[in-house]
């Protein structure tokens, strides 16, 4: 094949190894083979984010539902939690073994996990067993993904020249979007082929069972390449790392950089990314009440227009500089996050929201603690009063009232009765408030479409120049384990549980936006390190 580009590596204590041959028609072949992969294992993981609720509802039935959600998206958050230890693994296994190998394991193991939902009983056929066959299962695909990112990031950066590194890697980044939409493409897709009680009898079963086709498609495509020509010069020079974990962390250096990636770069654009995404569909679904199916195209065609900023920042990170780029996206996030999601409340429901602002909800008692992860109802009356306000998507303030007093509400100044469910629906629908599951006409639905957008584009420059800008950091040796363990913290503690932590925010607050702090307060830390403790690297070559 004609070589349109080369570059030569100085490996320490080697000669200098001629170690890439730029070819556009490889190029092509290992960002689709890298980029399909990616797609298909991130669809693996998110499926489960996007069937959130319906599992609370099947593997934690003894929970409330509002409690039940809050366990499904801990256990989303629980295979986030693992993201670490299969970086560790990889990530060595990477920078001994090799970049393709990895993962190849990486991916077979996401696929069987995924599949293995499927067949799993749900607690009403084996009892507490289900939650924890499911825990498991998420566990390992939590693992598999630690060692995925890193790979396809690292893989595909190694063969790109250095004035398109940002623009190859791209494409990695769009592939998350890719798997996000791909799972609730089949999600729809199933759900239309049968009515709602076999869906939720079995046909939730279908989108995990899907996996296992999804599973040899990447993997007859990802057999057809060839290993990274960067590691394969350090293989044939033999300077490969003999122990890359301790070689990543043996300099208080190492260190600080390790840690200003995990916070100043992870963990920002996570927070980000999934705020366009699962929190923006949880805040249409739960607080603004939307109907479940009608938030799901929202949140898809987004998603799909998304996709460009992704590519378009990549490229342009090739002109300007990742670095600015970034931290104008977290910049922009801090300002616009709040009212971009109070516009999305006025369109989506505004007959709530002007109900909230008309006819605000005060509750006054003595013991107004509200415990989310309650099994056996609230301990309280107030308590339950909260519960019963908290599933209709009522926000509420609360007040303290003489001890051992009865809990009193007021609804616009109104006091009403509150001794049975039933009253305290008809107040709320006197006063306005829809408690029905709504969808929005055709033109407040395109202009949310635009309010999710924009927080994708928000993400498209947060997370667009992230590959390239982190394979620039960290020396070939160490590079698949140094990018994949600050990563993989940063994604795993401060993205993976941001789902459960902003709706336990706004559960125990009474407040719809209160879960938006937690984006806000992140990205403003992001900011600050990532200004102040990372260097700019584009257009550097790479060791």
């Amino acid at each position: 094949m004609p070589a349109k580009y080369r570059g030569r590596a100085a490996l320490a204590g080697t000669h200098t190894v001629e170690v890439q041959t730029i070819d556009i028609k490889r190029d092509r072949l290992v960002i689709l083979a890298s980029s399909l992969g990616t797609v298909f294992e991130w669809y693996d993981f998110f499926v489960y984010g996007t069937l959130a609720g319906l599992i609370g509802k099947l593997f934690f039935p003894g929970a409330s539902p509002s409690a039940g959600f809050l366990l499904a998206l801990a256990t989303f958050g629980a295979g986030f939690g693992v993201r670490p230890i299969g970086a560790v693994v990889f990530g060595v296994l990477g920078d001994r073994l090799g970049r393709k190998y990895t993962f190849l394991i990486t991916i077979t193991l996401m696929g069987l996990a995924t599949g293995a939902i499927g067949f799993l009983p749900t607690y009403a056929q084996a009892g507490i067993i289900a939650p924890v066959l499911l825990v498991g299962m998420r566990l390992l695909q939590g693992l598999a993904l630690g060692g995925e990112y890193g790979g396809a990031a690292v893989y595909v950066a190694e063969h790109a020249p250095a004035h398109r590194r940002g623009f190859y890697t791209s494409f990695i980044q769009a592939s998350v979007i890719g798997g996000f939409l791909l799972s609730l493409a089949v999600v729809l897709a199933s759900g239309a082929f049968v009515d709602p009680a076999q869906w939720e009898a079995w046909g939730w079963r279908i989108p995990f069972l899907f996996s296992f086709l999804l599973l040899a498609v990447s993997l007859w495509i990802r057999l057809k390449l060839k290993e990274s020509p960067v590691f394969a010069a350090m293989k044939a020079a033999g300077t490969t790392a003999k122990n890359p974990l301790r070689e990543a962390f043996d300099s208080s250096a190492k260190v600080r950089r390790v840690l200003a990636v995990m916070i100043g770069v992870a963990a920002g654009l996570t927070v980000v990314w999934y705020t366009a995404q699962f929190q923006a569909l949880y805040f249409l679904q739960n607080a603004l009440r939307m109907d479940d199916t009608a938030a799901r195209i929202v949140i898809g065609i987004a998603a799909c227009f998304s996709l460009v900023w992704f590519v378009l920042f990549g490229w342009l990170s090739d002109k300007i500089g990742r670095k600015k780029i970034i931290l104008t996206g977290y910049a922009l996030t801090v300002v616009l996050m709040f009212p971009l999601f109070h516009w999305m409340a006025n369109l989506a429901n505004p007959g709530l929201s002007a109900a909230m602002e008309r006819s605000p909800v005060v509750v006054t008692g003595s013991d107004c603690s509200y415990d989310p992860f309650a099994t056996k109802g609230q301990a309280t009356a107030c308590g339950k009063l909260l519960d019963a306000l908290s599933k209709k998507g009522v926000a509420y303030t609360k007040v303290e009232g003489a001890r051992g007093a009865a809990p009193d509400v007021t609804i616009g100044g109104t006091r009403v009765d509150v001794s049975d469910p039933v009253l305290l629906d008809a107040a709320l629908k006197a006063k306005g408030y829809p408690l029905d599951k709504t969808v929005p006409p055709f033109r407040k639905a395109a202009l949310l479409v635009l309010v999710v957008t924009i927080i994708g584009f928000l993400s498209g420059m947060t997370y667009g120049p992230v590959a390239a800008y982190l394979v620039e950091l960290f020396p070939a040796r160490t590079r698949y384990t140094s990018l994949s363990i600050p990563y993989h913290i940063g994604t795993g503690y401060f993205g993976g549980f941001l789902p459960f932590i902003s709706q336990y925010m706004v559960a125990r607050s009474g407040d719809p936006f209160a879960g938006v702090w937690y984006t806000v307060i992140v990205v403003a830390l992001a900011f600050v390190i990532l200004a102040f403790g990372l260097p700019e690297t584009s257009g550097k070559e790479l060791d």
